[in-house]
């Protein structure tokens, strides 16, 4: 991890990103217009603001392979189908059960790592997540005894999840060997091109909405993505993944707490038992990880050290 400050505390840049994130489910219950309207003129708008900034990376974007722009286009895909997914499931259940659900992610990434590349967690970390899941069993038994369309919300939020998961694990093996600004602009780019063509394909309109809704949209693009997501990328030079990573857990707390204050929602006895117990499990596994990044970092700061020796010996 590297030593450098930013201008301003990580950990007030954090608060400000965990509060920016938040503010996304209220602005997508806020809006009356299609979660794929929302999604695909919020990843428009990211990629305006984004775009005036990517020739630094020109020389990067010429030496992408035909593998790099197929891998490119799924992680794009993933991405348009979990906010199509996860915005949708807001149309059906609460704010809360929704973005605690999505704190899942962790869990979907631990399956696929497994079956795709071997990688093997600790038992404490596993168990963790074992936690969490039943927190969301929780959470949707629940839920079942609101309403029917509740549970419908809540297997969106979970498949919206599994979504992400794809796209972010694309997205590890992408950056890689390229910049991440430019992954992202291009990734932002292809995923709004998808609900373009979702939207014609569906009839759904394009331009037809109030001013209000075009305030919405922009918001959703620079208040929970600029403020938000970018933000946490941009940290990810000051401070370690797993400190960032701790936005998992603050996104469901900040937005069950704005839903309380801004939509009136309010859970049930069950509900909150299933989300302390996600948040629990989830702050269980990310703690798991942090030991074992510190532990390898110490012996690989130790190999060098010793590296370092041997040659004096030597001579």
């Amino acid at each position: 991890m590297t030593t450098k400050k930013p201008p301003v505390p990580v950990a007030l840049l954090m608060l400000i990103g965990i509060i920016a994130i938040s503010f996304s489910a209220i602005f997508i219950k806020w809006s009356s217009a299609p979660a794929s309207v929302q999604a695909m003129y919020r990843l428009l708008f990211t990629s305006l603001l984004m775009a005036p900034f990517v020739r630094p990376y020109s020389g990067a974007l010429v030496k992408l392979r035909l593998n790099d722009w197929l891998l490119l286009a799924a992680s794009g895909f993933m991405l348009a189908l979990h906010f199509l997914l996860w915005m949708g499931s807001l149309e059906f259940t609460s704010v809360a059960s929704s973005t605690m659900i999505m704190a899942l992610e962790p869990v979907f990434i631990m399956i696929g790592s497994f079956l795709l590349y071997k990688e093997r967690s600790s038992v404490s970390a596993v168990a963790g997540l074992g936690v969490a899941i039943i927190g969301v069993v929780f959470i949707g038994w629940g839920d079942i005894g609101l309403s029917q369309d509740n549970l419908k919300g809540d297997l969106l939020s979970i498949f919206g999840t599994a979504a992400v998961a794809v796209h972010l694990m694309i997205g590890k093996k992408l950056v890689a060997r390229m910049p991440s600004y430019l992954y992202s602009l291009i990734v932002f780019i292809i995923a709004g091109a998808v609900f373009a063509l979702y939207n014609l394909a569906t009839g759904t309109a394009f331009f037809d909405y109030p001013p209000k809704e075009w305030g919405i949209f922009a918001l959703l693009a620079v208040v929970p993505t600029v403020f938000g997501h970018i933000l946490f990328n941009w940290l990810l030079q000051y401070t370690s993944a797993t400190t960032v990573s701790m936005n998992i857990l603050g996104e469901p707390v900040g937005a069950s707490i704005l839903a309380y204050l801004l939509l009136g929602e309010r859970l049930t006895g069950l509900q909150w038992g299933g989300g302390v117990l996600v948040l629990g499990g989830l702050a269980c596994y990310l703690y798991v990880g942090a030991r074992i990044a510190t532990r390898e970092e110490e012996r690989q700061r130790s190999y060098m050290q010793e590296a370092q020796v041997l040659p004096e010996n030597a001579s």
